[in-house]
């Protein structure tokens, strides 16, 4: 089923910080001299489909995260101007984890924020999980994905309210509990940062999320009826420009 993007345009004023500082090994060596999320589908890369996804919604301050030949990110986009948005970036002599990375902005964090996993690539709807995240009231929400093979996966327990009752990072076979995974899109909470330990690697699967939980924050899980693409090899890179050019996924910005 071909699927695209919302095109009514929402206006959300809030930050969004995206993730780009990997190096994508397994990629190699499509990612010898660009970090994964600068490989190119759909003729532009991952990245800037994240960027124009953000700008859809009407959310223009950006953060994008860097580590891995940053320069490939900051010649690419510069200040976000000619998408429409504004992009500022953090750098990372040493690389600090999915939720480490909150750390040099997290003054700036006042408000409701986004995170987006800036190498997947993906149709979810930002409203629809914005608004889903101030109804429940939640310190944070997490966009799920229903996946058939969730050994490489974060999995995560939903009760029937869509709270978010459990983590699990890469479970073993006799593990698995749950189809429904991480997907790498969060809308979270200034106090959420608290979960966050103020220095050194951080993840939020495995560390702040769990913590949250421990702590008795209610957190919601959206369930994505939208598709969303995992790009961690070469062969998912190939099969997301295999489904790309058999019309699966078709991006209207």
């Amino acid at each position: 089923m071909k699927v695209s993007l919302l095109r009514q345009p929402y206006l959300w004023d809030m930050r969004a910080l995206i993730l780009a500082a990997g190096e994508g090994s397994r990629l190699r060596p499509l990612t010898e001299h660009v970090p994964k999320p600068m490989l190119e589908i759909a003729g532009r890369p991952i990245l800037e489909h994240n960027v124009r996804l953000l700008a859809r919604y009407g959310i223009r301050d950006i953060v994008i995260n860097l580590h891995y030949h940053p320069e490939a990110v900051i010649e690419h986009f510069r200040d976000g101007a000619e998408l429409g948005v504004r992009i500022s970036y953090s750098y990372e002599p040493e690389l600090l984890g999915t939720a480490g990375a909150l750390n040099p902005i997290r003054a700036s964090l006042t408000s409701t924020f986004l995170v987006l996993y800036g190498d997947n690539l993906s149709t979810c709807s930002i409203s629809n999980l914005l608004e889903l995240h101030g109804r429940s009231e939640a310190a944070a929400t997490v966009a799920l994905f229903e996946r058939e093979d969730v050994l490489a996966s974060g999995i995560v327990g939903l009760d029937e309210d869509d709270r978010i009752t459990r983590f699990l990072e890469k479970p073993q076979a006799g593990e698995v509990f749950s189809h429904w995974v991480n997907a790498g899109i969060l809308a979270l909470e200034p106090d959420a940062l608290g979960a966050v330990p103020p220095t050194g690697f951080s993840d939020f699967g495995r560390d702040v999320l769990p913590e949250l939980l421990a702590r008795g924050r209610k957190l919601s899980g959206y369930r994505m009826t939208e598709d969303l693409f995992w790009i961690d090899s070469l062969r998912d890179y190939e099969r997301t420009r295999s489904s790309i050019d058999a019309g699966v996924f078709e991006p209207t910005y």
